[in-house]
C-alpha cells in the first residue's frame, strides 16, 4: 500500500513508485552499472576526519557561537573560508548563505582514493569549517588514507569498505578504525558501517540478482564475518559507550541475514537513477525508503534502524548524452527543487539521511564521466553552487 504523501509532507508527488514508467527494475539496472564506479569512491579514507575535531579544531561544536558572518565566496578551496586566526581553525567567519538544515551529509576527503592518498589536513579543515555550517554529522565511506583521524568535533559515522575477494582491505581499515578510537575516543562517533553495496557487488560478480538467493546468502556470510569481527574488536576496547555496527547497500539489495546481524542499515536511494522526474523525486525517495527498507527492517527480530545513506540530485553531466534521466535534466535549478522538497520534509518526518554530497569530485568526472562528478552542493573549489540552502 502506498504511503500518504500529504501526511508525509511530500505534496508534489503523484505516486511515482506505482508508475510502470518508474519501475524498480530500471533503477536496479542502473544501480548494477553504477556499483562498479562506487567501489572506487570509498577505497581510500578515514583517520584524517576523526582526529581533526578531537585534536582541537573545534569545528562543529563552537562554530556557530563566536564568529562573525560573511556571504563572500571565493574561487579556490584554500580561500573558501576566511579564517581570522591562522593558528586557530575555529576562528573563521560564517557564511550567511549556509544553514544547518541537513540531518547529515556524505563526505569523502579529497585525495582519499587508496593507494594514492593525497588528502591534506588543511583541505579537510576547510571542508569541516563549511560542513559544520550545514550539519552536525557526516558519513565517511572508508578508513584508508588516514581519513578517520582528520575529522571529529562533528558526529561521524565511520566506514569500512571490504571486498569479497581480498581480506586485506577490510583488515587494514579495521585496524585504522580501532587505532582512531583508541587515540581520539568515541564521543563523536555514532556508528561504524561495514560494507558499502557489498551484496550488490557480490551478486554482480557472481551473475545473480536476488540478495536473498543462495548466492546472496553466500555473500552475506562473508560480510557478516567482517561485521562480527568489527563488533568483537570494538567490544574488546571496553569503550565508555556502545558503538552501533551497521552496513550500507543499494536500496533493493539488502540481505535479510545481514540485516539481522547489524544494529542499523543505510540505503542508497537515488531518484535520478530510477528515471523519476524532479517534481516527484523527493516523494519517490521517501516512499521507496519506507516501503522497501523501513517496513521490512521493522519486521525483523532485531529491528535494525534504517537510514538513507545517499540521496541527492546531479547538477551537470560531462557529456550531453547523460544530462537527462528521461523526464528531467541534471541542473542546479533541479537540485534546488530537490532541496526544497526533500530536506525539511525529511527532517520533519524524522528520517535520518545523508545528503549526497558535499562537493563535486573531479576524479569521478575524469574516470567515469556522465553525472558522476556533479552531485555536490559546492563546486570542487568549495564555492557554493547557485542554490539556496533550505532554512529548517
Amino acid at each position: 500500500m502506498s504511503l500518504n504523501h500529504q501526511t508525509q509532507g511530500y505534496s508534489n508527488v503523484e505516486y511515482p513508485y506505482a508508475n510502470a514508467a518508474y519501475s524498480s527494475s530500471q533503477w536496479l539496472e542502473k544501480e548494477q552499472a553504477r556499483n562498479r564506479r562506487s567501489k572506487w569512491i570509498v577505497i581510500g579514507s578515514l583517520l584524517a576526519v576523526l582526529g581533526l575535531i578531537a585534536v582541537g579544531v573545534g569545528v562543529g561544536v563552537t562554530v556557530s557561537k563566536n564568529h562573525k558572518s560573511t556571504s563572500s565566496s571565493s574561487s579556490s578551496s584554500s580561500s573558501a573560508v576566511e579564517q581570522t586566526d591562522p593558528n586557530d581553525p575555529s576562528t573563521f567567519k560564517l557564511d550567511t548563505r549556509l544553514k544547518k538544515s541537513f540531518w547529515g551529509i556524505a563526505y569523502t576527503p579529497e585525495g582519499s582514493q587508496y593507494p594514492d592518498c593525497g588528502n591534506s589536513l588543511d583541505q579537510v579543515i576547510t571542508d569541516i569549517q563549511l560542513l559544520s555550517q550545514l550539519t552536525d554529522q557526516i558519513r565517511l565511506y572508508g578508513a584508508d588514507c588516514n581519513q578517520t583521524a582528520l575529522v571529529v568535533n562533528m558526529t561521524v559515522w565511520l566506514g569500512n569498505y571490504p571486498i569479497p575477494t581480498d581480506p586485506a582491505p577490510y583488515e587494514r581499515q579495521r585496524d585504522a578504525i580501532i587505532d582512531a578510537l583508541k587515540t581520539y575516543g568515541v564521543d563523536h562517533v555514532s556508528g561504524i558501517t561495514v560494507g558499502n553495496e557489498y551484496i550488490l557487488n557480490y551478486l554482480n560478480a557472481n551473475g545473480a540478482t536476488d540478495p536473498n538467493s543462495a548466492v546472496g546468502n553466500q555473500g552475506a556470510q562473508l560480510l557478516i564475518s567482517n561485521i562480527t569481527d568489527t563488533r568483537n574488536a570494538v567490544q574488546a576496547l571496553s569503550l565508555p559507550k556502545t558503538i552501533p555496527i551497521g552496513t550500507a547497500d543499494a536500496g533493493s539489495y539488502f540481505n535479510t541475514e545481514v540485516l539481522e546481524a547489524v544494529d542499523y542499515g543505510m540505503s542508497n536511494i537515488h531518484a535520478w537513477f530510477a528515471n523519476v522526474s524532479i517534481s516527484q523525486a523527493a516523494g519517490w525517495v521517501n516512499e521507496f525508503f519506507q516501503e522497501q527498507n523501513v517496513q521490512p527492517a521493522a519486521a525483523l527480530p532485531n529491528q535494525p534502524k534504517m537510514y538513507i545513506a545517499e540521496t541527492g540530485w546531479p547538477t551537470a553531466s560531462k557529456d550531453a548524452g547523460n544530462e537527462s534521466n528521461g523526464p528531467s535534466i541534471a541542473s542546479e535549478p533541479n537540485l534546488q527543487t530537490f532541496l526544497d522538497t526533500f530536506v525539511c520534509q525529511a527532517n520533519n518526518n524524522g528520517t535520518g539521511y545523508f545528503f549526497f554530497e558535499y562537493f563535486d569530485e573531479t576524479w569521478k568526472d575524469v574516470q567515469f564521466g556522465g553525472v558522476e562528478g556533479h552531485w555536490g552542493l559546492f563546486y570542487s573549489n568549495r564555492t557554493l553552487k547557485d542554490i539556496t540552502i533550505p532554512d529548517c
